[in-house]
């Protein structure tokens, strides 16, 4: 009799370690099915707008191309454009007519991250490859742009922790398709895709039309009139001159220095 109870618990434990695996071998695929797509798209051009609840639509257009070449233009009542040529920051505030060209001292670790907090309020979801930590899962699912999909489930670290983030790819290509989080405090926010646009040659997809929602009310949404995928364009697309009559700075890139402790007694 307990020969035949301990048969079934050793093929349990080897159907746990066997979708253990199974979830990983996933996970692996998929980080390596996202760097080959993100290698395909070297450059895009996208205009659109975006409205939040209780504020008027905004105006934007962002031009990117590979490696870290990023122009973004926020239309009325922003109106300033950011644009990084690989050496450079520029800063362009219409109202005040005021033009700053910022040269970098920062690591390049920190530098990244500061591009990035600059840029990605640009880059709809589906244009840039999702930052996936170490502890990400995958796992198959479906969804109703697409039979096949896979979920990219990872807990995330620092100011955010504890929150529960998930991304909805399309199988195999990882055309983005949704994001769900979930904040230990169980508030709940989601991006959806509602309309796509494809390209044949490219073999992907990417966002047209994504609204947000939180709590399950909508509570915005992007919408990109021009899409223009692997466009031409040149290096000075991104090197900005000063227009005439703007006042002109130049300033620096460095790390903040960490305030000293109170000191006496």
């Amino acid at each position: 009799m307990r020969a035949r109870l301990l048969l079934p618990c050793v093929l349990l434990a080897l159907a746990g370690c066997s979708q253990k695996s199974a979830d990983a071998n996933l996970a692996t695929e998929v980080r390596t099915r996202l760097a080959e797509r993100d290698a395909k798209l070297t450059s895009y051009r996208i205009a659109g707008t975006v409205k939040d609840e209780g504020q008027e639509a905004m105006s934007f257009t962002f031009d990117y191309r590979a490696p870290q070449r990023m122009r973004g233009s926020l239309g009325p009542p922003a109106s300033r454009t950011f644009s990084w040529d690989g050496t450079h920051l520029f800063q362009q505030v219409d109202g005040e007519k005021s033009f700053s060209t910022f040269k970098s001292e920062l690591p390049p670790a920190k530098l990244a991250g500061f591009l990035n907090q600059t840029f990605s309020p640009f880059t709809p979801e589906g244009f840039r490859t999702p930052l996936i930590l170490r502890s990400a899962t995958a796992r198959r699912a479906t969804h109703p742009r697409a039979p096949e999909a896979v979920e990219l489930v990872q807990t995330l670290e620092g100011e955010a922790l504890g929150t529960e983030m998930v991304y909805v790819l399309r199988w195999p290509r990882l055309d983005f398709l949704g994001k769900r989080t979930r904040a230990p405090d169980g508030t709940q926010a989601e991006e959806r895709v509602e309309d796509e646009h494809c390209d044949k040659a490219l073999d992907l997809c990417v966002p047209k039309r994504i609204t947000r929602w939180l709590g399950g009310k909508q509570v915005g949404e992007t919408v990109l009139g021009r899409v223009e995928l692997n466009a031409p364009l040149p290096n000075d697309a991104f090197t900005l001159t000063a227009p005439e009559g703007y006042a002109v700075q130049s300033r620096t890139l460095v790390e903040s220095t960490p305030a000293a402790p109170p000191t006496g007694g």
